[in-house]
């Protein structure tokens, strides 16, 4: 920690450079009244770093926690601090294109007013999502309706967006809630942001489908006279992202593929394992295309990057960080070592540790490791003992009569916490809480271990969870705010995808024994569709041969979405045994969005 740059002040000159305006209050409502957004209750990381944060994370939040509209680039202006990414708008002939309009609409309206205010009341005549996570697109509809203006995506953009935020979406979202920590004070002892920003904001979420697919390096569009040539980038930090230059502007904009932080391979969150091998080779393709073509470097997150030898400097460190990360965890994996031991041996070369912008304030060295580790070795280590464990609770009960009952392992874990081991005391309590969740004492010590390891963290999202974890152990259980299953959200769901997510609520031993057939007939789109239920499993298959079923339901795809929502079902044109839809939504589980996490 001493070894680190604080005399560097570059990175606070680029955060204010540029500086046109501040959102005065920057706190946004929702029509109801509610605040979505509250940037102004982060005032308090302007003061000296206290005992109780890290200071290098202390450090991140005051950069992040800067708030207002900026100019980039000629024509080219961002706003920041006004959700957990940033809106860039690039003024083109008649209008503004605007880049990632933030999670709600209400803070994406916000902010294309904090430019108007500015800049004049230009009109949306594009819009760009740089990659398929939702801070990136879901508040579009806060600046335009889409009608009649491009709206241009990577290609694989709907199919991911939608999956991720459907498939798992409930597990993701009530993790995320840890991840982020939107329920903890805003305070020194608290929530200090994430690393990637502040927090996400709680308002709208909406999605308008992307009328141009980008699909290939080197295609180039031009919108509003403003030329963009587009680096596509699948498998890096999302599934579907690219990176693209205005060559006029001379700006680049690189998405959330390098920014001023160590980003995640595998989110605490979760989502599906990135590529770290790719992600550094995109790196070391946008450098080759692009560093001669760019005085800035611009990303969906943090500040720009101004100047060519500081642009590939920056990009060179930020993809050596992911090639290392890989290399290393491949080479110690090879071997012998699992995860966990890599983890913890994994020592980063020194000019990474420190450059302030490899630092992990968001992904972090060590559940890097194992991010990498898992995709290529999944979460078996090789060890039979880790074969066929029992669950938690179960082997919580055992580890604790083993180590002499609770009151035991309290006395054990107390030991730990005095010699300063506050990791092996949390997984001693944990065993203690998970063994009998109602002993108030091992709850309380836990709750006291992870609000020290919270508070030590360098890491933005491993102090939220932990310190989130201490919330629930004290008895509060924090629902996800946002709801990503937004209209527009169902509505962009292909028949494909509406099945699948239909299947993956049927509860399977209530549907062993059911055996029935029901063929859809969308008259919208003139797809078919046949499901039937087998041996507790609900099959899908398109365009299915001539056949005898139990039920022939005609209907459009509204229809089907809300037949499907409980709404409708005598209402259809169909042939058969419309009793079979109850019996399909008699085996239909209903997801649980608030369940524990920390404690059994």
């Amino acid at each position: 920690m001493a070894d680190l740059p604080f005399h560097d002040r570059t990175d606070f000159d680029n955060a204010e450079r540029g500086f046109v305006a501040r959102l005065s209050p920057a706190v946004i409502k929702a029509a109801d009244g509610r605040v979505v957004w509250d940037n102004d209750s982060y005032d308090f990381v302007n003061a000296e770093c206290p005992k109780g944060a890290h200071p290098s994370l202390w450090r991140q939040a005051q950069l992040c926690a800067k708030q207002g509209l900026f100019e980039v680039a000629d024509g080219i202006y961002q706003v920041r601090g006004l959700d957990l990414s940033n809106m860039t708008i690039v003024e083109g002939d008649t209008g503004v294109i605007v880049i990632d309009p933030l999670i709600s609409t209400e803070c994406a309206a916000a902010a294309l007013r904090l430019y108007r205010d500015n800049r004049g009341d230009r009109p949306v005549t594009g819009v760009i999502y740089t990659h398929s996570h939702g801070d990136h697109f879901g508040g579009v509809r806060g600046i335009t309706d889409g009608a009649g203006i491009p709206i241009i995506a990577p290609a694989g953009f709907m199919e991911h967006a939608v999956s991720e935020n459907v498939y798992a979406g409930i597990a993701m979202s009530r993790r995320t809630v840890y991840m982020y920590g939107p329920a903890l004070p805003r305070s020194p002892e608290g929530q200090i942001g994430c690393g990637l920003g502040m927090t996400t904001s709680t308002g709208t979420f909406s999605l308008i489908a992307p009328t141009v697919d980008i699909t290939r390096t080197g295609q180039e569009e031009t919108v509003d006279g403003v030329r963009i040539i587009f680096q596509l980038t699948p498998g890096t930090e999302a599934p579907a992202e690219m990176n693209f230059l205005f060559p006029d502007r001379r700006a680049l904009c690189m998405a959330e593929n390098a920014t001023h932080n160590q980003h995640n391979i595998l989110t605490l969150r979760g989502a599906l394992v990135r590529d770290a091998r790719v992600w550094a080779r995109y790196l070391t393709e946008a450098i080759v295309l692009f560093a001669d073509e760019a005085d800035v470097a611009f990303a969906s997150h943090h500040w720009p990057t101004w100047g060519k030898d500081n642009i590939v400097r920056f990009l060179a460190e930020q993809r050596d960080m992911y090639a290392y990360l890989h290399d290393q965890t491949l080479r110690l994996m090879n071997r012998g070592l699992t995860g966990i031991e890599i983890a913890e041996v994994m020592q980063m070369p020194p000019a990474l540790e420190q450059a302030w912008h490899t630092r992990g304030y968001y992904g972090s060295v060590s559940h890097n490791v194992k991010a990498i580790y898992q995709r290529y070795l999944g979460w078996y280590d090789g060890n039979p003992a880790h074969l066929w464990e029992h669950p938690p609770v179960e082997q919580a009960r055992r580890y604790v009569e083993c180590l002499g009952g609770t009151a035991a392992v309290v006395g054990l874990a107390r030991r730990y916490v005095g010699e300063g081991d506050l990791r092996f005391a949390a997984t001693l309590l944990n065993h203690a809480v998970f063994a009998d969740e109602h002993d108030t004492e091992a709850r309380k010590l836990l709750a006291e271990v992870y609000t020290a390891l919270g508070r030590g963290a360098e890491n933005g999202t491993w102090r939220n969870v932990y310190l989130m974890g201490a919330l629930e152990l004290n008895g509060d259980i924090v629902p996800a705010e946002i709801d990503v299953t937004s209209p527009d959200m169902i509505a962009a769901l292909t028949v494909e995808q509406i099945f699948d997510s239909l299947a993956i609520r049927v509860n399977g031993p209530q549907a062993w024994n059911e055996r029935f057939a029901i063929d859809w007939h969308l008259i919208d789109s003139g797809e078919r569709y046949r499901t039937t239920m087998s041996n507790g499993a609900l099959i899908q298959q398109p365009n299915p041969p001539a056949a005898t079923v139990d039920l022939t339901v005609r209907l459009t795809k509204p229809q089907l979405l809300g037949l499907l929502a409980g709404k409708g079902a005598d209402m259809l044109d169909h042939d058969g045994d419309v009793g079979v839809l109850r019996r399909l939504a008699a085996v239909l589980d209903d997801p649980a969005p608030d369940f524990a996490i920390i404690t059994p």
